[in-house]
């Protein structure tokens, strides 16, 4: 003996209800309890027309007809012509019977609950009654059962209470009587005792099944529906989800209580006893082998087998010294919810007993609120109890496992993975059993919340990083090639599975939460909106993605403005620029702070020396106690190229345009070439090493003329350099007269930092600096005479994104 039951998208259209047919007839069960529910939609379209009836609109009619015209439609398709008169008959029947019901609703200008069981059960009735009769007319051996004959309640309209000996006792006589092969019953509705038309409530449809299963001791369960089966997260918020092969009942129960909704809580009740096993299957994917649920067969194999979630929650508390051992103040508070009818989803209680919290459905908290303050009214108004504290829009996330029990640290890894992702905690529920670990969260925090719980706990430890991308010229896209390249052996080697899902340049900004295709992102970029930085940051906080890091490659003051926006918001910063790190001291530090407080990495190793690990190996030295007390650098790989390039067969004009033309210098060559560009790289290693400078500060010993520091444009300054080609070309000659090459050199002692264009000697440390190359010098307590030297390429789109990538890997390791 077997029962399926088949929810509303299973039986929503024709096409549908030949699927089912299909799956009945393979089923290789001689005799078949087949439960249905009313076609997909159909319950809530009653439910609103009866709305609209006792409110006395009129609508009520046309919601009526389109009812009609949907079960008149399917049985046209289903039911050969030569068949369909008798079927329509009772159809309309049924449906002229409902139409009485809701005229009555509406002239009397109101809905009774049991007026509404009534009209809500036409929905089952109708699509149980169509199936069967398509079923005998397609030639199988079934028929229709009305489930009010068989399932008795008392009268608790819209959720009644089984009376499980009479229904049982029904069921059996009805098994023993019935000579067909496929009996089709409507789910949800039964009736009481004295004959009215009652619902099983929520999930009634699953519960019909599972107590008809029960009572004919069936051999399995089966719940047909639009997944294939119960998943480790709900798999519309968490696409990596994986469907679960087996669970114990206890573990489905508390999936299914905290928000599952392939499987109702109450389903599971009647078949635990006599241990039926319950199978969860897709009717559109029939071969998939869906969820076992049976006895508890998990043995040692996983702790977490799902995360769930509950929505649309509020948190009460009630807290005061007039509850700390005073008998009875749980009686009373548990006692007003319940007769308020309040379902209390989650409850958590301090040992000191100062406080009672518990969490409800936002549709109750405000009778909630007026029942619980009438009945401590006395203590309120003497002040031995604090007023309600209501917080609303919250949401419970709940990691379930029956072998949760038998392992350490769970707790810990589920609450480190919200903190590393600024989910914050607003209260904790864990049993003693230890088969669900329950915490409250901001309901905008639930898709970040699970997906990172789920990386944690089922995704073989690869992690998701989630770029935004602003500025995709000449080092952004390098830096996205990267990472389009390296992709694979990204998550095959290191674990990370790195996405973009927004990218801007000054004109468009383009979005993907699916992450933008990197094979093709210029044309999907030039298709997207108008770009606009407020607009930006806004997009990326609504998005809300675990592991955000937004990647600045412009060298823009007014984006590194934004940067305390996003480390607010727990999304860590990369960047390029150097505008941030080097502006005021105070907005540099409350930068650093920010990163702290709100657990969100600030990387900035490409602000001095593209791609090599300077500031890096600056902050280990720091971090393992050494001092510095020097530092000696080349830190420009513009300047550099320029004055390892110019001699007297060039000219000073053609070396500063070929550098800008192959990428050496910023867009405007004159943040170069006036030392400011070396000013911030040296502030920034300063402050690096502990110390507080400012850029005024720093002593600049330039070697342009004014008038062109003074130009107003690129094609200005580079007439400038034409007018005084001689003063370049003497500054070249009197070091070569010296028998030195010209460098451009930043350096720190004793408190004080300094640039400007030098003289270097040969058996220098600088001397053979070739090309573009950068190098650096820290003399520090422990490298006092020989310094510890970090050199190479320090210019250029390539090492700079190279250096961009490696910040982001780091991240990815935190």
């Amino acid at each position: 003996m077997k029962v399926l039951k088949f929810g509303g998208t299973s039986v929503a259209s024709p096409e549908n209800i030949h699927k089912v047919k299909s799956i009945i007839q393979s089923s290789g069960e001689a005799t078949q309890a087949v439960i249905v529910s009313a076609f997909g939609g159909i319950t809530d379209t009653l439910l609103e027309t009866t709305k609209l009836a006792s409110e006395q609109n009129l609508e009520y009619k046309t919601s009526l007809d389109e009812i009609e015209k949907r079960h008149i439609d399917t049985i046209k398709v289903l039911i050969p012509v030569k068949k369909q008169s008798a079927v329509l008959s009772k159809v309309k029947s049924d449906l002229n019977t409902l139409e009485t019901l809701l005229e009555g609703s509406y002239l009397i200008g109101e809905v009774t609950p049991k007026l509404s069981d009534k009209i809500v059960g036409y929905g089952e009735l109708l699509s149980a009654f169509i199936i069967s009769e398509f079923f005998i007319s397609e030639g199988l051996n079934a028929c229709f059962k009305d489930s009010r004959e068989l399932i008795v309640t008392d009268e608790s309209f819209g959720n009644g209470k089984v009376d499980f000996q009479t229904t049982n006792d029904n069921c059996k006589t009805y098994a023993n009587q019935n000579k067909v092969n496929i009996t089709i019953l409507p789910g949800f509705i039964s009736s009481s005792k004295d004959g009215n038309s009652t619902t099983l409530g929520r999930g009634g449809s699953d519960y019909s099944a599972a107590i008809f299963a029960s009572a004919l001791n069936a051999d399995v369960l089966e719940i047909w529906t639009d997944v294939s089966g119960m998943y480790t997260a709900n798999p519309k918020m968490v696409k990596q989800a994986k469907c679960i092969s087996h669970l114990s009942y206890e573990e489905a129960m508390e999936l299914s209580h905290f928000g599952a909704k392939v499987l109702y809580p109450p389903t599971i009740q009647p078949v635990l006893d006599k241990e039926i096993p319950i199978v969860i299957k897709n009717t559109f994917s029939p071969e998939d082998a869906g969820t076992h649920v049976s006895k508890n067969t998990n043995g040692s194999l996983k702790t977490v087998r799902g995360i769930s979630h509950v929505g649309n929650i509020s948190l009460i508390s009630l807290e005061g010294p007039g509850l700390i051992g005073i008998p009875g103040i749980s009686k009373r508070f548990f006692e007003t919810l319940s007769l308020e009818s309040i379902s209390v989803v989650l409850i958590t209680q301090a040992s000191s007993e100062h406080s009672i919290c518990v969490g409800i459905s936002n549709d109750d908290v405000d009778r909630a609120q007026t029942a619980l303050e009438d009945t401590f009214a006395y203590e309120m108004q003497n002040h031995r109890i604090k007023p309600l504290q209501i917080e609303r829009d919250l949401a419970i996330v709940a990691l379930v496992g029956e072998n949760m029990k038998s392992h350490q640290g769970l707790s810990g890894q589920m609450f480190s993975t919200l903190g590393k992702n600024n989910v914050n905690i607003r209260a904790i529920a864990q049993g003693a059993s230890e088969r669900n670990i329950s915490a409250v969260i901001g309901k905008k925090d639930v898709k970040k919340a699970l997906n990172s719980l789920h990386e944690t706990f089922f995704e073989e430890n690869i992690k998701q990083l989630n770029l935004f991308v602003m500025g995709v010229g000449n080092v952004g896209a390098k830096f996205i090639e990267q990472i389009r390249s390296q992709s694979s052996y990204l998550r095959e080697e290191l674990k990370l599975n790195v996405r973009v899902i927004g990218m801007s340049n000054s004109r468009t900004m383009y979005f993907n939460e699916d992450g933008i295709d990197l094979e093709d992102w210029p044309n999907d970029l030039s298709k997207g909106e108008t770009a606009n930085l407020d607009t930006f940051f806004e997009r990326v906080k609504q998005l809300n993605f675990r592991n955000s890091v937004f990647v600045d490659n412009t060298a823009s003051s007014e984006i590194a403005q934004t940067y305390s926006d996003y480390l607010k918001n727990s999304i860590a910063v990369v960047t390029c620029n150097k505008i941030a790190c080097s502006s005021e001291y105070n907005y540099y530090q409350q930068l650093k702070q920010l990163a702290k407080k709100y657990n969100a990495p600030f990387l900035f190793e490409t602000n001095v020396g593209a791609g090599l690990p300077i500031i890096d190996t600056l902050k280990h030295l720091i971090v393992s106690g050494d001092k510095i007390h020097k530092i000696q650098a080349v830190l420009s790989g513009s300047l550099n190229f320029v004055f390892n390039t110019f001699d007297n067969s060039t000219t000073f004009h053609d070396v500063v345009k070929q550098a800008q033309e192959e990428g050496y210098t910023e867009p405007d060559p004159t943040i170069d070439l006036s030392g400011i560009d070396v000013m911030r790289k040296i502030l920034i290693l300063v402050r690096e090493s502990g110390r507080q400078l400012d850029i005024d500060a720093i002593e600049n010993n330039g070697f342009l003329p004014q008038e062109s520091l003074e130009t107003d444009s690129n094609d200005a300054f580079f007439e400038s350099l034409k007018k005084y080609e001689n003063d370049f070309q003497e500054l070249f000659a009197e070091a070569e007269s010296n028998g030195c090459k010209l460098k451009y050199v930043a350096q720190f002692e004793d408190g004080k930092a300094s640039v400007g264009l030098q003289q270097i000697p040969k058996g220098h440390d600088f001397y053979n600096l070739e090309g573009s190359d950068n190098i650096v010098l820290f003399f520090t307590e422990r490298y006092p005479n020989q310094p510890l030297i970090i050199k190479g390429a320090g210019a250029g789109a390539d090492v700079t994104a190279s250096g961009i990538f490696a910040d982001i890997i780091r991240i990815g390791n935190f």
